[in-house]
């Protein structure tokens, strides 16, 4: 992962045209993978495709519903 790679939270706010309190949220709730550079919270950009492409619902909500779809 390059340094290029990683976004601030007010940056990923700016790509995905949402508030800075929604990606806080999405944080918290597990939607978004945080990394942490020093003090700050960071996040890889792939991530951002990963939550665009599943409009902002979580993985895990995803994962299971297919789980269940194939039993």
């Amino acid at each position: 992962m390059q340094s290029g790679d990683l976004l601030t939270t007010k940056e990923a706010a700016e790509v995905l045209r949402v508030s800075h309190w929604t990606i806080s949220a999405w944080l918290s709730q597990g939607k978004l993978q945080r990394t942490k550079v020093g003090g700050r919270t960071m996040i890889n950009r792939a991530d951002l495709a990963t939550v665009i492409e599943v409009g902002g619902k979580s993985r895990m909500r995803t994962r299971r519903r297919v789980d269940s779809d194939a039993a």
